[in-house]
């Protein structure tokens, strides 16, 4: 069997352009005990990639290789399993890269069995119903110790996990309040549901016009997707014993070494606030609570979840450049076939 598979040509400087990737070809290798194959049918796009693609030692993912393949969450159909764990038919979803067809080991990274609801599209299960959805969950409730009455402030709050995460708040009982480009705002409090939006591009003063849309409190919780002049900002805003929540710093990720000086950090004492990264895969004990709860708020109509959708392996390079270059609403999502179902068209898997 032959397998098509992007790979790293070159590494990127700034936003990634198409030359920095290129489509090969190569035979799949046969199982070993442990292994399954897989009929890739969905990868999802993720900005946190992107910094897998420079040349550096310091952070929680190795380099690509150049000539490596592009990693990214895939959900495939199991064609053939020497894996207990799984049959054929199963969905698995895992860590794995930009190809049609892989070989996935025992202990491939954050490797599951999805059970597929029929009554929810495909591709919820690698946005609102994957680990996107899983990060925001795990994030507020685990890292931020949200509690109802809180306010919390979204940075990018149309994007992937900040679109789920705000709502999460709002379900929670809290003041959602989000953080978007000029564009995006209206979707944050029109479909997402969010309290108020904050335009942070053409706003005259970011500051004020964030403690306005809190209501002229601190921050409870900040869910911070951006990192940058935002999470600057935002230091002065939280209230006494508020959480920050670090799940990415996307302002920084086409950057290289050139990255934000922070001017602030001294507000993380005045207020005594806890600043915290994590990993959601780190936190599988919540996994079924997390996905349980999700599920049920998507079927109900409660949690909207949003998504950008290309179709074809070819695609992939430009949903992810569109990805970093801002461009996109919701989760980007490279379905491989035309007729693998989508949250636009609502037609069962």
């Amino acid at each position: 069997m032959r397998n098509r598979r992007i790979v790293l040509a070159s590494r990127p400087s700034g936003v990634p352009v198409p030359s920095n990737f290129t489509l090969v070809e190569q035979e799949v290798a046969t199982l070993k005990e442990g292994e399954l194959l897989t009929e890739n049918l969905i990868f999802a796009i993720d900005p946190a990639v992107r910094g897998m693609l420079d040349e550096k030692e310091d952070s929680y993912l190795p380099a690509v290789p150049l000539g490596g393949i592009i990693p990214t969450m895939v959900l495939g159909r199991v064609i053939e399993s020497r894996n207990p764990n799984f049959k054929a038919g199963d969905y698995a979803r895992g860590f794995i890269g930009w190809e049609e067809h892989s070989v996935i080991a025992a202990d491939n990274f954050a490797m599951e069995n999805v059970h597929v609801d029929p009554s929810v599209p495909l591709t919820a299960y690698m946005g609102a119903l994957g680990w996107s959805g899983i990060t925001a969950y795990v994030g507020l409730e685990r890292i931020g110790e949200m509690k109802a009455g809180n306010t919390v402030v979204v940075s990018a709050a149309a994007g992937a996990v900040g679109s789920v995460a705000g709502q999460i708040a709002r379900l929670r009982g809290c003041r959602a309040v989000g953080i978007a480009s000029t564009d995006k705002v209206a979707e944050v409090t029109g479909l997402l549901g969010m309290h108020a939006a904050v335009d942070y591009k053409t706003v005259p003063d970011l500051s004020a016009a964030i403690r306005e849309a809190c209501e002229g409190k601190g921050a409870d919780v900040y869910f911070d997707n951006v990192g940058g002049d935002i999470l600057d900002t935002m230091m002065p805003l939280m209230a006494d014993f508020g959480r920050i929540v670090v799940c990415g710093m996307v302002a920084d990720y086409n950057q290289g070494k050139d990255v934000h000086a922070f001017r602030n950090l001294w507000q993380i004492l005045v207020h005594r606030v806890t600043m915290r990264g994590f990993l959601a895969y780190e936190h599988l004990d919540m996994l079924e609570e997390a996905e349980d709860t999700l599920t049920t708020w998507v079927k109900s109509g409660q949690l909207k979840a949003t998504e950008n959708v290309a179709t074809g392996i070819e695609s992939a390079p430009d949903a992810f450049i569109r990805l970093m270059s801002g461009q996109t609403k919701g989760k980007t999502i490279v379905r491989l076939k035309d007729n693998i179902s989508t949250l636009e068209d609502l037609e069962p898997a």
